[in-house]
């Protein structure tokens, strides 16, 4: 068993498509291919499923996948140890959903990359459900959600903002001007929502429910660039943190509705696996991501 095979079975379970990890180990794709077979032919087990140039890692690979990162960090570690330079090395993997991916994150990743140009980032967008599956499952080594203060077995979790959401229309909606609201003015609305497994789509929809609301119709998104601009063309109400709503609402593009949110507190929040080894690239990045969220405050 080579370092190399190891190597390209972690970029290939991580990326998890052949194309791609022939171009980030600067092979051609039958390398990656030749080197999969050698590696399951040697343990005597199939480690992923092949479904044209996306794969699909199985049992066997997934727990085989947890053995080779503490490989390769313990590597790194030993690498950083003794480079001469003193330059911090390794390659992290961040995920994200969509919406800190677009209005939290940029500042970070540009701030972090740099500081630490021995450090390669892999950027991976995953939608809200698949986020902590992916630090279970070892393909991410940080990831980033919108969600509720909730402690979870398994997975460390440190809140860097507060979030503030609202219910946004055009202003020329008919309940922009209304002062007050009540749960009964909303009947027959349509509201533009996040796609299913968003916390805080199911926030809003749960308290809905407890109010006893109905008779509405809900569209759903995968994107908030989106959301916004089909509520201000007025194709219905929309629920969004204010990050990605402040300049719409400067320029008087959107308005908020007299809606109480706060009964549950949202905020960004950063996780890792709590027996992930915490390696120099993964400490710094945590570090720049508390100082990066503190001066945007």
């Amino acid at each position: 068993m080579e370092l190399r095979q190891l190597k390209t079975f972690h970029t290939l379970a991580t990326t998890l498509n052949f194309t791609r990890a022939a171009e980030v180990q600067n092979y051609v794709p039958s390398t990656v291919t030749m080197q999969m077979k050698s590696l399951e032919d040697e343990l005597g087990v199939k480690l992923v499923d092949r479904l044209g140039k996306k794969v699909a890692l199985t049992d066997a690979g997934r727990s085989f996948l947890g053995y080779v990162d503490h490989i390769l960090c313990e590597l790194e570690e030993a690498q950083y140890a003794v480079k001469q330079s003193g330059e911090m090395t390794g390659t992290l993997t961040i995920s994200a959903d969509e919406t800190l991916c677009t209005y939290r994150l940029p500042a970070v990743l540009r701030r972090f990359r740099l500081r630490y140009p021995g450090v390669r980032l892999m950027f991976r967008p995953l939608s809200t459900p698949n986020l902590k599956q992916s630090l279970r499952e070892g393909s991410a080594d940080i990831i980033f959600m919108l969600d509720e203060m909730k402690g979870e077995t398994g997975i460390c979790g440190e809140k860097v903002r507060d979030e503030l959401f609202y219910l946004l229309v055009a202003p020329e909606h008919p309940l922009a001007s209304q002062t007050d609201l009540t749960i009964e003015d909303f009947n027959g609305e349509t509201f533009l929502l996040t796609e299913q497994g968003c916390s805080y789509r199911m926030f809003f929809e749960r308290s809905l429910s407890q109010k006893a609301m109905g008779n509405i119709t809900e569209l759903e998104f995968n994107s908030a660039e989106a959301i916004k601009e089909c509520a201000k063309i007025g194709m219905g109400i929309a629920i969004l943190p204010e990050m990605a709503v402040a300049a719409e609402l400067n320029r008087g593009e959107l308005v908020p509705l007299p809606w109480d949110l706060t009964a549950v507190s949202f905020a960004s929040q950063m996780f890792w696996h709590e027996e992930k080894w915490m390696s120099p690239a993964i400490e710094a990045f945590l570090d720049l991501t508390r100082e990066t969220f503190l001066i945007q405050s």
